[in-house]
Parts: structure tokens; C-alpha cells; sequence
């Protein structure tokens, strides 16, 4: 497992299949360092390690969006096996999208500024593909369409476009 992929399962909320695995929260689970029984993660948005170990092993989907800001929106969809995505926006008016289908994928988009766009198109096996966005007004897009594939943008600045296809 790459670092990369570490750091997708490493935050991340647990599916199974395509459906959230939500449980009750415990009285004991608000009264103590946060930690919650019996989730993917605590309130603090700590996760637990076995329940995500567990999701990937049981060929579980792993995904997670994380906003700060105003008027960020983010689509993350997932179909396959053993796959991570991670969507962190840090800013205002931000897009972001992850399609990915087939199985062992992984994906990051970060964005931190203002009216960023990105999107990350997986299909296949063994992907990883990363996008970083710094500044205002870039637009970053990695299609990957095979097995093995690895690409990662990265833009500092205002105003850049940058493409990745892979095939």
C-alpha cells in the first residue's frame, strides 16, 4: 500500500457496498475524549482504524468529503472493489468530482482558495491519481482509463489548466 493510499483509508467513512453504515450513537460516546462504539470514526472525525482495515477487506468502498468554506460543492461516486476517495476543500466556490469504477482505486483532490475546479475519472484497477489545488480560478482533470495507472497535478497560483489523460 502506497502512501497515497494510506492516506485515503486513513480518513475516510465506511460503506459497504454502496449504502452507509451509520450506528447509534452511545450517551458514554458524548460525555468522553469523543471516541464513539461501533463507527468508522469519532466526533472529533478521528477514524478507527479496524473498522477501516475491516471495510477494505470485505472489498468495501472507502470515501470522504471534508468542506470549509462557502458555496463548495462535491460529488464523489464509487462502483467496484478495495477503492478510496477523498475530496478536502478549504475555501469558497470550489467543484470538485470522483467517478471511479473497478476495483483498487484511489483518488485525492484537495483545494485551498477560491473558485477551483477539479475532477478525477477512474476506470479500472491498481489506479492512484492526486490533484492539489492552491490559489483561485485553476482547473485541474486526470482521466485514467487501464490498470497501473499513477498521475498527480499539482497548481499554486490563480488562472492554470492542467489535463492527464491516461489510457
Amino acid at each position: 500500500m502506497n502512501s497515497l493510499q494510506r492516506l485515503c483509508s486513513g480518513l475516510a467513512l465506511a460503506f459497504s457496498g454502496m449504502s452507509l453504515v451509520v450506528l447509534p450513537l452511545q450517551a458514554a460516546d458524548l460525555l468522553d475524549n469523543f471516541d464513539i462504539a461501533m463507527t468508522t470514526s469519532d466526533l472529533a472525525g478521528t477514524p478507527d482504524p479496524r473498522a477501516l482495515a475491516a471495510a477494505m477487506s470485505a472489498g468495501g468502498l472507502v470515501a470522504t468529503i471534508q468542506q470549509s468554506g462557502n458555496n463548495n460543492q462535491a460529488t464523489l461516486s464509487q462502483q467496484g472493489l478495495n477503492s478510496q476517495a477523498l475530496i478536502s476543500q478549504l475555501g469558497n466556490d470550489q467543484q470538485a468530482f470522483i467517478l471511479q469504477q473497478g476495483a483498487d482505486l484511489s483518488a485525492v483532490i484537495t483545494q485551498a482558495g477560491y473558485g477551483n475546479t477539479a475532477s478525477i475519472t477512474q476506470i479500472g484497477s491498481a489506479n492512484v491519481a492526486l490533484i492539489n489545488q492552491y490559489g483561485a480560478y485553476n482547473s485541474a482533470s486526470i482521466e485514467q482509463n487501464g490498470t497501473g495507472q499513477q498521475a498527480s497535478i499539482t497548481q499554486h497560483g490563480n488562472n492554470q489548466t492542467a489535463v492527464v489523460r491516461q489510457y
